[in-house]
């Protein structure tokens, strides 16, 4: 049993304005289903929120995704859940990160990065080439953003 709002939030469908990260992660681990509403009435003295019954059945096995990547892309997307993509990962921020990881990638790899290297142009082909440049992730759902993750990591882009 959960506070209406939180319970709302883990079952939360793409397009809903409650899909948040919490949304995706919880269903990318589990199946989770609303059951009941249980109301503020049938508690003593009645709370000042309403309550929900959720269940919660973890995947087993659980998907075969390394969840720190995940976990980092995810972060990124839902930070302002309804600008594009590819407005979101244009934060100097992010670009720095993913220009650290692809660096470490590369000479972990022994892969030579080009003179006129430059991060950004490489995420928004991703992005392009995905077809996820002009998506908001409120709308993404869990296909969506495996596709997406394993668009970068198969171009050495990675999230931790």
């Amino acid at each position: 049993m959960f506070q209406r709002e939180f319970a709302l939030r883990l079952v939360a469908k793409p397009g809903s304005k409650l899909y948040c990260r919490l949304s995706i992660n919880t269903q990318l681990l589990a199946r989770v289903d609303h059951l009941m509403k249980v109301g503020r009435n049938n508690f003593r003295p009645p709370p000042k929120v309403e309550s929900s019954v959720v269940r919660i059945e973890p995947k087993n096995p659980p998907p075969p995704i390394n969840f720190q990547e995940w976990d980092g892309l995810v972060r990124i997307a839902f930070v302002r859940k309804n600008k594009t993509l590819s407005a979101a990962f244009k934060s100097s921020a992010v670009e720095q990160l993913l220009d650290h990881n692809y660096r470490v990638h590369c000479s972990l790899h022994n892969t030579e990065i080009p003179e006129n290297f430059k991060i950004a142009e490489k995420i928004q082909t991703v992005l392009k080439d995905t077809g996820y440049s002009e998506k908001r992730a409120r709308s993404m759902d869990i296909d969506d953003f495996i596709r997406l993750l394993h668009g970068f990591n198969s171009e050495g882009i990675h999230f931790s």
